[in-house]
């Protein structure tokens, strides 16, 4: 298509790339001149553990907003109408709501850990942490792939610009803010992408619903999809229509999706880290404002530009539907030039800020789980720090190889994102109950997600050749052969977990998952590495020198407690609201939508985004506006001259909350 220029392309790719990256590098100096923060290994890997629900929640929108947020909800609303934005954004809800529990559960049991896998590795050992690092790994390079094959192949649609090189620049940028400003960096690049995010998709949804001369209301929204219905009847879907929830083929995708994005959040490093680096008290609230915030953004979106698409009667081949091309194309149409700058904008910002979430969560495997597991377990401060940095440069330069890789195989963003599931999701059940279940034993934790794993891959081929008669890209591709590969995935490990289980339970404590140790940053940050306690023992699973240790109080661990069970009671309530409660009768019920239902339908759909918006947008700032004031404060001094007027550390400690404050009645308490 390229409506834009080629220059266009490079320009949004380096221009903005170049902008965040200098934007976030002077973010990173004013904090340390104004906020004395001192880029330590435990600064840079996990902000010090002391964010606040607000950013926290942005940080979890913007990471788990990839492009197959953008495009495949938009395609999905394409192919089984008003259905489709729904299955799309319950079937990756849930996940976040539901990790909330692992989230709190983390903070319980290994306050100190910088990953999960130090987590499996301190209570099963180097096999099993092996097993789990090869599937964690696995995970990252399978949602790094699908961010930059939807990125490159948008980018290249619109502009024309060379796909290879759009592979390779993308993650220019976010590799040089990641270096300089570690997970403060992505904190705050995501709360900005996802401002614009959210800007983009409320300017496009009253382009759609109240301004534009193709459709310009909910009413003729409704006229032209039923009559576009009638003239491209959809597959299983009753009456053929596009507004109707009864959808066969919607319905067998939300099921492949919900089990496929099961192991993208609960093995993907990413959003342990964000719990890690969430203050205790804001580590439930972040994940459930941000899940229901997220949503949101799939359900909008899609109902807006999905079904555009369909309702102008847009002639879209089923090659570039699977690309997620859907979404340029409708806002071309509605727009122009304006609509296709607009969708590179929105894509692009998805892109890196959740590439930018990967970086620094596999950055911290190489360098938590490889390099001071296997290669140097004493490395201070420092060298982790040095560690951390190079493997952010080799895993960005690793990305751009891989999607070039994959586009000349033919891989596209919608076979890779049905895939995903069969291919990791047989970790998720035993790495969950490694925090959830102190029975499992070491056996379990091993064997059931590689016999899943095994299993999974025959269903889905044996499947695909039992129903077409033959295995090839397309045949595989198929909703049907995707589905029980999936399901078999996520649930075969079951069985053989239990039955393990009960052959010889395990008693386990948790007690060495709390004597993980921090890094000694003490030559890093002239011995003061934060508010924690340096008489701690050091960890048992490894012979590092003294380092610092958090340790619960007796407080914290009741209000940890509370949390956990108000996580469990409220994400397994909004997990069944949102996925059976909601949409399962409406399937059942074979409704086809009124004009007076569809217009209230897209009528929630931007009123729940507006709510969105206020939850990680205006309520980070609100929440930070102590900092704020204080940053104002010391930089207008510091123009003045005034030097001595600059906030203090005092002064700073009482805006920022401590992770953990213990004396030693305290921790003998703990303990």
């Amino acid at each position: 298509m390229a409506i834009l220029s080629e220059g266009v392309g490079y320009g949004v790719v380096l221009g903005f790339g170049a902008l965040f990256a200098v934007c976030m590098t002077l973010v990173t100096w004013a904090l340390k001149r104004y906020l004395h923060e001192v880029q330590t290994s435990e600064m840079y890997m996990t902000s010090n553990r002391t964010v606040k629900t607000g950013l926290v929640a942005s940080a979890v929108v913007s990471s788990w907003t990839w492009a197959a947020t953008l495009l495949t909800s938009t395609e999905v609303a394409y192919k089984y109408g008003v259905s489709g934005p729904i299955w799309y954004a319950s079937g990756a809800t849930v996940q976040v709501l539901l990790f909330s529990v692992l989230a709190i559960e983390m903070k319980r049991k290994a306050p100190n850990a910088h990953t999960f896998l130090e987590i499996v590795n301190a209570r099963y050992g180097r096999t099993a942490h092996i097993v789990y690092l090869i599937f964690s790994l696995f995970t990252n390079i399978i949602v790094t792939a699908m961010l930059l094959l939807g990125g490159s192949a948008v980018i290249t649609y619109i502009t024309g610009m060379n796909v290879i090189a759009a592979c390779f620049l993308i993650p220019l940028g976010v590799m040089v803010y990641t270096l300089f400003g570690g997970i403060k960096a992505t904190f705050l690049t995501d709360y900005a992408h996802t401002a614009v995010l959210f800007i983009i998709i409320i300017s496009f949804y009253f382009t759609v619903y109240s301004t534009s001369p193709l459709i310009g209301s909910p009413s003729k929204m409704y006229d032209l999809l039923v009559e576009s219905s009638s003239k491209t009847p959809i597959s299983d879907n009753v009456q053929g229509s596009l507004i109707t929830f009864s959808s066969l083929q919607g319905l067998m995708f939300g099921i492949i999706n919900i089990v496929g994005n099961f192991g993208t959040v609960f093995l993907d490093n990413c959003y342990y880290q964000r719990a890690i680096a969430a203050h205790p008290h804001y580590a439930v609230k972040s994940y459930l404002v941000g899940g229901l915030s997220w949503y949101a953004i799939p359900f909008c979106l899609a109902t807006t530009m999905g079904l555009a698409a369909r309702a102008l009667q847009l002639d879209i081949s089923p090659v570039a539907v699977s690309q997620g091309l859907v979404l340029p194309d409708a806002a071309v149409a509605l727009l122009g030039q304006a609509g296709a700058f607009a969708s590179l904008v929105l894509v692009f910002m998805a892109v890196t800020s959740a590439s930018s979430a990967e970086l620094i969560a596999v950055s911290s495997i190489f360098t938590y789980d490889i390099y001071r597991t296997y290669i140097n377990p004493n490395a201070d401060g420092k060298k982790v720090i040095r560690f951390s940095h190079a493997a952010v440069l080799i895993f960005g330069v690793l990305m751009g190889v891989l999607a070039t890789l994959l586009n000349q195989t033919g891989i596209n963003l919608g076979y890779l994102y049905t895939l995903m599931g069969v291919l990791i999701s047989s970790a998720v059940v035993p790495l969950t109950l490694t925090l959830l279940w102190s029975k499992q034993n070491k056996m379990a934790a091993i064997v059931s997600p590689i016999a899943g794993f095994v299993l999974a891959v025959i269903t889905w081929l044996t499947t695909t050749y039992g129903l077409y008669g033959e295995i090839t890209v397309d045949s595989t591709s198929q909703n049907l052969p995707m589905m029980a590969g999936n399901l078999v995935a996520l649930l075969s490990p079951v069985p053989f977990t239990l039955v393990l289980t009960y052959i010889k339970p395990d008693n386990y404590t948790f007690d060495s998952t709390r004597e993980i140790t921090l890094v000694n940053d003490a030559e890093t940050s002239g011995g003061a590495v934060g508010h924690v306690d340096d008489s701690a023992s050091s960890s048992a699973a490894s012979n590092e020198k003294a380092a610092p240790a958090i340790v619960n109080t007796p407080e914290e661990i009741e209000f940890m407690h509370k949390s956990a069970r108000f996580a469990k009671i409220c994400s397994v309530i909004l997990a069944v609201c949102l996925f059976l409660a909601w949409p399962l009768p409406l399937f059942f019920s074979r409704y086809v939508f009124s004009k007076p239902f569809f217009t209230g339908w897209v009528t929630v759909g931007i009123i729940w985004t507006f709510f969105s918006t206020c939850a990680v947008v205006i309520y980070p700032a609100y929440e930070a506006r102590g900092a704020l004031k204080l940053m104002c404060k010391a930089i207008w001094a510091d123009i003045r001259g005034k030097r001595h007027e600059m906030v203090s550390e005092a002064q700073l400690h009482e805006a920022t909350p401590a992770p953990y404050v213990a004396d030693e009645k305290d921790k003998a308490l703990a303990n």
